[in-house]
This record gives C-alpha cells, sequence and structure tokens, in this order.
C-alpha cells in the first residue's frame, strides 16, 4: 500500500483509526457527547485547511485532539449559561496549557490514558438506562469509528432511524447524567453482555468491512481484540468473555489469507491454511479448553468452538461439518436468529445436501428480516449452485452484488456470477 500523504488522506485515515481515542477523550473532559462530537467535526474541518497551509503535524490525532478542546472552550464561553461553565472551562485550559509549542501538541497525546478513556467510555454507552440495541450503536460509533451508514448495515437498519437513534442517546446520557466511568466490580457483570456484542461488532466490522475499497479493516479488529483483552483482565471468571477473545483471535488467524496480493477475497475453501496464524490458533484453542469445562457455556464460546473445528482440520474436506452443523444447532437453541440459521443451513448443506440447507436457509427468511442481508443472498446463491439451479443462483448473486457496498467483496461476488455461467454452460 503507498503511503498516505495528503492532508484531506490524513484527515481521512485519523477518523477511521484514531475516532475512538479522540472522541473518547474529549467527551471525559467536556462531559457532552453531542458537543464533543461538534468540536471535532469542526476540528476535522479546519484540519483540512491548516495543513495545506503548513503542512502536516507530527501527530494529527494530537492536533485533531487539542483543536478540538478550543473549539469546545470558545463555544462553553459564547453560552449563555456561561458563569455556569467556569469549573469545566477551567479543566480545559489546564488540558490546553499542557499542550507545549501549540502544533504538536505531544503533551496531549499520551497514548498510556487514552485507553482507560475509551474503556470507561464503553461502560458509558452500555449503560442500562440505554436500550440494548442503543448502547450497541452509540459505542460503535464513539469507540470503533463507524460511520452511522455502517452501524445502520450492521444492524440492517436504515441509516436515518440510526441517525436518530444516536441523537436520542446522546441526548439521554446528558439529560440522565449518565457517569463517564467504569462501574464498580459489583455491577460489572450486569452490564457485560451489551459490552461483548459491542466488541464483536466492532471486530466483525473490520473483519468484514461493510463498505469502502478493501474488506478487511485491520484497525477495528485489532482495536475490538485489545478491548477484548481489557475485560478479560477484569473480569477473568467471566467465561463469555474468555470465549469471545478465543472466538476473535481464531477468525483473525485467518486474516493475511483472506485476500490476494490484490486485495479481492478469498473463500475460506481456497485459502492457504499454511499461512494462517498458529500463534492465534492456539491461544484461541488454550482459552477454550481453559473456559469449556467450566461448564457455563454461551454463544460466543459455542462460535469459538465452531471457528476452532475450522482452524484445526487440514483442509477442506477434512471440515468435520456434523459437528459444525451440530454446534450451529445448539447455538440456535441459545440465539434463535436468522443469523445463526443461515449458517447453520450452509453447514447442514456440507454435512447432508444443499437442498436440504435449502430448506432451512427459505425456512429463516420467512420473516423478512434477511432480505436486505446480503450474506443472505450470497449463501442462497451458493447453495442453488451447488444444486444445479444455475439461473435462480444468478439471481441471488445478482441481489448480493446489489446490497454489497465493499468493492472487494462486490468483485469477488461478480467473478462467482461469471463462474456460475461458465458451469451453466457446461451443463
Amino acid at each position: 500500500m503507498l503511503p498516505l500523504s495528503t492532508p484531506k488522506q490524513i484527515v481521512e485515515r485519523t477518523v477511521r483509526e484514531e475516532w475512538g481515542r479522540i472522541l473518547a477523550s474529549l467527551v471525559k473532559s467536556i462531559g457532552d457527547f453531542q458537543l464533543a462530537e461538534d468540536c471535532l467535526q469542526e476540528a476535522l474541518t479546519v484540519a483540512l485547511d491548516n495543513w495545506n497551509k503548513h503542512g502536516l503535524p507530527k501527530s494529527p490525532a494530537a492536533w485533531l485532539l487539542t483543536t478540538a478542546r478550543r473549539k469546545a472552550i470558545d463555544r462553553l464561553r459564547r453560552d449563555k449559561n456561561f458563569s455556569g461553565k467556569q469549573t469545566e472551562i477551567a479543566y480545559l485550559m489546564d488540558l490546553e496549557n499542557m499542550a507545549k509549542g501549540g502544533g504538536d501538541l505531544s503533551a496531549t497525546a499520551d497514548e498510556t490514558e487514552i485507553p482507560d478513556k475509551r474503556l470507561e467510555m464503553i461502560f458509558t454507552c452500555c449503560h442500562p438506562a440505554l436500550e440494548q440495541k442503543t448502547r450497541i450503536a452509540l459505542t460503535l460509533r464513539t469507540l470503533g469509528g463507524l460511520t452511522t451508514e455502517e452501524i445502520a448495515a450492521a444492524f440492517l437498519d436504515k441509516p436515518q432511524a440510526m441517525a436518530q437513534r444516536l441523537v436520542r442517546a446522546k441526548n439521554k446520557i446528558k439529560l440522565a447524567g449518565i457517569p463517564y466511568e467504569i462501574p464498580d466490580l459489583e455491577v460489572l457483570p450486569e452490564r457485560i453482555s451489551s459490552v461483548l456484542s459491542v466488541i464483536y461488532l466492532i471486530f466483525n466490522e473490520g473483519y468484514s468491512a461493510s463498505s469502502g475499497d478493501s474488506p478487511v479493516r485491520s484497525d477495528l479488529c485489532d482495536e475490538a481484540i485489545r478491548l477484548a483483552r481489557i475485560i478479560t483482565q477484569l473480569l477473568p471468571d467471566e467465561t463469555e468473555v474468555t470465549g469471545l477473545l478465543a472466538l476473535m483471535l481464531l477468525h483473525d488467524s485467518r486474516r493475511l489469507t483472506r485476500t490476494d496480493g490484490n486485495g479481492a477475497l478469498i473463500a475460506l475453501q481456497h485459502q492457504n491454511r499454511r499461512r494462517w496464524d498458529r500463534g492465534k490458533i492456539n491461544q484461541g484453542v488454550r482459552l477454550l479448553h481453559e473456559v469449556l469445562p467450566r461448564q457455563l457455556l454461551g454463544p460466543y464460546q459455542l462460535q469459538a468452538a465452531i471457528s476452532a473445528v475450522h482452524a484445526q482440520s487440514s483442509n477442506w474436506e477434512a471440515t468435520d461439518w456434523p459437528q459444525v452443523q451440530a454446534l450451529y444447532a445448539l447455538l440456535y437453541q441459545m440465539t434463535p436468529t436468522p443469523v445463526v440459521r443461515l449458517n447453520q443451513a450452509l453447514a447442514l448443506s456440507y454435512a447432508n445436501s444443499p437442498e436440504e440447507g435449502l430448506r432451512m436457509l427459505e425456512e429463516a427468511a420467512k420473516g423478512g428480516a434477511l432480505e436486505n442481508y446480503q450474506p443472505f443472498h450470497a449463501a442462497k446463491a451458493d447453495l442453488l449452485s451447488r444444486s444445479g439451479q444455475f439461473e435462480d443462483a444468478g439471481n441471488s448473486y445478482r441481489r448480493a452484488i446489489e446490497l454489497s457496498d465493499n468493492l472487494s467483496e462486490r468483485r469477488f461476488l461478480e467473478q462467482k456470477l461469471n463462474d456460475l455461467s461458465g458451469s451453466s454452460l457446461a451443463s
């Protein structure tokens, strides 16, 4: 990959990679979600003009953080309740005075402080006063830096509805006075489920990016794994925390083999298993061996067990598909969602037959929740193709392509459609 050098490219990269760090620090110091995000957006606009004229700072993220703080100070001074904002202004001025030399802002970019602030923000976003869906969405926006469109895609939702949900969440946190802190250990386990959902969605957006040119966003995968490690240290007795960490490590072990030299996707069936990261596989399997004997089984441990079957298979043909299908059946008992059923149908198609998989897939689609879900149409196309229904398979591939915003993913599906045309002519 060529190095990014223009101010616009640097801003875009910083937003993608450092949004969570900057915004979490801002919210913690300002105490207002919306004000922090507005000031950061203003700082991004200023950055484009300033960096074009004066060149790039040593630390773009630190530059944006301090510029956003200055914007917050200006806004608070202009506030009609200025006299009641003196404490916030004084605190921000102290942070401002720490920045030596203005441009580099290195003194405000202490990497050792930011992770703790992000962890605090995760639990703030996952406060019980917020709906489960809102908790996940807000944390994805605040900590993961995902756009509203990306979050909506993760939820099979409309962007406008998701944007309104995020605004309501920020207002509720402000009005309810929800604290920006890590909960006490007594209540921490009660909050862990939504936190794990957040982390896994962040990982999934990195592992299979919903938009853009690249199918993988390594920064999000690494961030999710890092956050899971922190929470594992905080809650060593929570088996699902360990299960999620194991699951992400096992998935991430295949990262380097999921694309070719041109960035095109490579299906699991055709990946070079010799290039899988054995260190991550061994660590993931070891974590599973630690928690499964406790017999406190949960969805993340089951998904990790499924991933471990793939990771430990020497090749595609050696995969124990009956075991994978059985694990998905157990997972469906715990979390009866259409997406779990979709994956079970795929496993069933290899364990028994594509026709049986298709029947299960059609059953999962009856509620309509999968209609605009791209993986459903891609899976349906695959099963139809393998059962010899090439015309219907082509229609499903075209629908999947239509629903894909990721360039690499779209090209992968287009190639599958082209291959399908050859198969249909050969038959």
